[in-house]
């Protein structure tokens, strides 16, 4: 298991914005990327342990790098419509592209702004996110961090619970878009174990006619199993 632990005096910009922490400790565990060699595919994944202020990194360019956003925004975008009234429930079943006009562009993109969403370009396949800001988001959601009201943060959490027992929870949101003839897969949640809570992004390409849903649960369950999760010790 090949880990380099870079000492950073410095916080990265975008993820001290949204962690609010200052970043000492990163650690760049390369030995991630055979999960995503291992099915050809090229990827980053991100995670922070809240309790000690680390980061686990693996390919750190690609983490650092803007891709669409395509239907991950869904989060964003049901936090916003939940959160204005648009939408009565987050548990109402709506279509991206419905609930985008649903809210209207005005609002959304007033929300965009105040929140900082990526680039902040609202129009169609212009909006772009790194994985970096995306694991900010979902840290800040899952404490609640965001401008929004706070029963409708809770509510949107409790959408994206995946398993949840006596050792851990793991939740989590994945999509994918086409881009340039390729996938663009997200994969973007949190696994908390002993109370302690570990937000996490994976975002890789593939194949145009690639079947990414389960790819995506694979290469969340591996790199976490990995990691040492699922077993009631971190």
């Amino acid at each position: 298991m090949r880990k380099t632990i870079l000492h950073i005096s410095i916080a990265f910009s975008i993820l001290f914005f949204y962690v609010s922490c200052t970043v000492n400790n990163v650690t760049i565990d390369d030995s991630i990327g055979k999960y995503f060699k291992q099915k050809g595919l090229t990827g980053t994944f991100g995670m922070f342990d809240n309790s000690r202020g680390e980061f686990t990194i693996y390919a750190l360019d690609r983490f650092k790098t803007n891709f669409p956003a395509g239907q991950s925004m869904m989060l964003f975008s049901k936090l916003v419509a939940v959160h204005t009234g648009k939408l009565a429930s987050d548990t109402i079943q709506i279509g991206f592209d419905s609930l985008n006009q649903l809210i209207g562009k005005d609002t959304l993109q007033y929300w965009i702004d105040s929140v900082k969403y990526g680039n902040k370009k609202w129009k169609k396949d212009s909006l772009t996110i790194s994985p970096d800001e995306q694991l900010g988001l979902i840290k800040r959601l899952y404490f609640k961090q965001l401008p929004f009201r706070g029963s409708a943060q809770e509510g949107i959490k409790k959408t994206l619970i995946i398993e949840n027992n006596a050792q851990y929870q793991l939740a989590y949101q994945k999509n994918d878009l086409v881009y340039n003839n390729k996938k663009i897969a997200w994969v973007i949640g949190w696994i908390e174990e002993n109370r302690h809570v570990y937000p996490f992004v994976i975002n890789y390409e593939a194949p145009v006619d690639a079947e990414t849903s389960s790819t995506s649960d694979q290469l969340c369950k591996e790199i976490l199993t990995h990691i040492g999760f699922f077993k009631g010790i971190m």
